[in-house]
């Protein structure tokens, strides 16, 4: 009877655990519905290193410039033709729902004027000014959400443990003392950031130096959510994050992660380099951009401000492009959930939140026709999004004797196709379903 009576207990107390984690589970995707439907992000990396245009606090760390002549760029950041406004209404156009700035990087300089040390663009730069606030208030005015990166590591800060890649001041394990004033530092800024901006989210980085445990990242996270328990946090919080951040490579396969974001350059550097102009075409972007939410994620595109705050031209000519054409085709990126397997359809597709209509988005001239294979759906209308033209289509190759739902033709003229890339949107009898066996064969006597 006593053995019955802890079962009984032991069956009631796991029904108590996994009613408190389908809560946490719910109240995580209320929190990151804004995150799941923005799709589009622009990331910014402005700092000292614009300066010279060298790599951003790595060209110190590696040993390509002295970490005292990578300071002397404080001479040259001036943010003399910085105008918020400009750069927020410039990312609203670009489509974008959400923007991420660099309001620190591993070489510790601050864009804010921090109560927590002097290396900040207010005290130690010929700017002289706090740049991170008016662009904060910049961003909400246009009604975008705020990121804000923030690096772990201050390899600047000499209570850290990391100097350059061949030069390491201490081991936290060996100096505790020293490494919590590190830590008091750095979680005192985080504060700062919280109390000062209440961001939607956090873009950690650098968390291959420390374990978890020396980071804290459970205090942090703890403390973060404190402020607003509905901020998101990335995962490079040493596993204490929302979603999955990739970096630079669209993934080949459709990641894991429930939530997940590809950060990605235009051309091969964050930061601003003068003499990078190997600049990633529009459709070459907007290709990238079809894959990532055709796969469930975000695409945070970079930028790299100059030293004086203005925003390279060429730059600016990719986002408006990407603007113009975001803009034309919202209806099947906003709000749009995961598309289909690509043995359907070769090439990119999404699906409204409810499945009842199927986005294709065809790259290139397809030469009259696309194909949509295994749709078990009956298609009640197809029209090209963005103008509304209403396409023909024809079923193929269904048999009375198979379930094999046939291979479903749609024309596609010339005449509308999108200069950059096309989408159709294909409304169906009810959420989508597709036929998924090898197929049928049928048996002679």
């Amino acid at each position: 009877m006593g053995k019955l009576k802890y079962s009984i207990a032991f069956v009631l107390l796991l029904g108590h655990f996994s009613t408190h984690a389908q809560e946490d589970q719910l109240k995580s995707d209320a929190k990151m519905q804004w995150f799941q439907d923005a799709k589009l992000g622009i990331f910014i990396h402005w700092g000292l290193y614009a300066v010279n245009g060298i790599d951003e606090s790595w060209s110190f760390f590696n040993g390509y410039i002295s970490h005292q002549d990578y300071l002397k760029q404080t001479e040259g950041f001036t943010a003399s033709g910085y105008d918020s406004n400009q750069w927020a209404d410039l990312i609203r156009k670009s489509g974008a729902r959400y923007s991420v700035i660099t309001a620190k990087h591993h070489d510790g300089f601050a864009l804010w004027d921090t109560k927590d040390g002097t290396f900040n663009a207010a005290k130690s730069s010929t700017a002289k000014k706090d740049v991170l606030s008016p662009f904060i208030k910049s961003l909400r005015k246009k009604g975008l959400k705020v990121g804000i990166y923030y690096s772990l590591p201050d390899w600047s800060f000499n209570d850290y443990t990391h100097f350059t890649r061949d030069s390491m001041r201490y081991k936290a394990s060996e100096q505790p003392k020293r490494w919590n004033r590190f830590l008091k530092y750095y979680q005192g800024q985080l504060n700062e950031l919280a109390k000062l901006y209440n961001p939607d989210l956090y873009w950690f980085d650098g968390d291959w130096e420390h374990s978890a445990e020396e980071w804290q990242a459970t205090k942090v996270r703890s403390m973060l959510l404190e402020a607003n328990p509905n901020t998101i946090i990335n995962s490079r919080l040493k596993g204490h994050g929302d979603y999955a951040t990739p970096e630079q490579g669209m993934p080949i396969t459709r990641p894991k992660d429930a939530y997940w974001e590809l950060c990605m350059t235009m051309n091969n550097s964050w930061g601003y380099q003068h003499n990078d102009l190997d600049y990633k075409t529009p459709d070459q972007i907007i290709g990238i951009f079809a894959d990532v939410i055709s796969n469930g994620g975000n695409l945070l595109l970079d930028i790299g401000p100059k030293a004086d705050g203005t925003i390279p031209q060429k730059q600016v000519q990719i986002l408006e492009t990407l603007g113009k054409w975001t803009s034309k085709h919202q209806e099947a990126i906003y709000g749009t959930r995961a598309g289909i397997p690509k043995e359907h359809f070769y090439g990119p597709t999404t699906l409204s939140k409810d499945g009842n209509i199927l986005y294709v988005f065809v790259k290139g001239n397809p030469n009259g026709e696309i194909v949509v294979r295994g749709l078990k759906n009956k298609i009640n209308r197809i029209w090209v999004v963005g103008n509304g033209t209403k396409l023909s289509h024809k079923v193929v190759g269904k048999v009375y004797w198979s379930h094999y739902p046939g291979i479903t033709y749609i024309d596609l003229p010339d005449k509308v196709l999108d200069e950059n890339m096309t989408v159709l949107a294909l409304l169906l009898d009810g959420k989508v379903d597709l036929y998924r066996e090898d197929g049928s064969v049928i048996e002679s006597n």
